[in-house]
Order: structure tokens, then sequence, then C-alpha cells
């Protein structure tokens, strides 16, 4: 069986920026060794003679037919923009701040 270890948990914790107490460093480790042993348990059973499923229930996307239209005028979608300028919509700037 596969087993996550604490410095595994809090690499990937350090990565995501993700701050984890002692608690929920052991209380990860153990839940995530469970997950990593279900899966190894469905790669045992995955045969080339099963088919790969990425959902139990047949599903299909339910979509119209792509009908070209008349745009709107851009007077009128700016007009319930908070903010516009020059014919754009206007955003805070987010270049230059600090990740």
């Amino acid at each position: 069986m596969s087993t996550i270890s604490r410095h595994e948990v809090v690499r990937v914790a350090a990565l995501a920026r993700i701050e984890l107490t002692e608690a929920e460093i052991d209380r990860l480790a153990g839940e995530l060794a469970v997950i990593a042993a279900a899966v190894a348990r469905v790669s045992e059973v995955a045969t080339p003679d099963v088919p790969a499923t990425s959902h139990p229930i047949p599903m299909w996307n339910v979509m119209r037919d792509d009908v070209p239209v008349e745009p709107l005028p851009v007077d009128e979608i700016l007009a319930a923009a908070p903010e516009a300028f020059e014919g754009r919509f206007a955003v805070p700037q987010i270049l230059g701040e600090d990740a």
C-alpha cells in the first residue's frame, strides 16, 4: 500500500500556499494514503477488456444551433458597465501588484 508522508503533505501544501496545522498534516497524510490505495485498487482491476468510463451514466450536451445574429450596439452594452473608457470596459489594473 502506498503511503503519503507528512513531508509530502507539507511540500504540496507549501506549493499551493496553504497553511496547515500539525493536526491537519497528520489527518491529510492518512486521508491521502487511503485515496492512493483506492486508486491503486482500481488500477488492479482495470484491464484491457474493461472499457474506460468517466461517468457511470451516459451524458451528452444539449446545444442549440449556432445561428449568427446581429451583435448588440456597443453603446448599449457599455451603458450597463460600472465604468467604460474609449469604447471598452474599464477594469482595475492588476499588473505590477505583488502576488
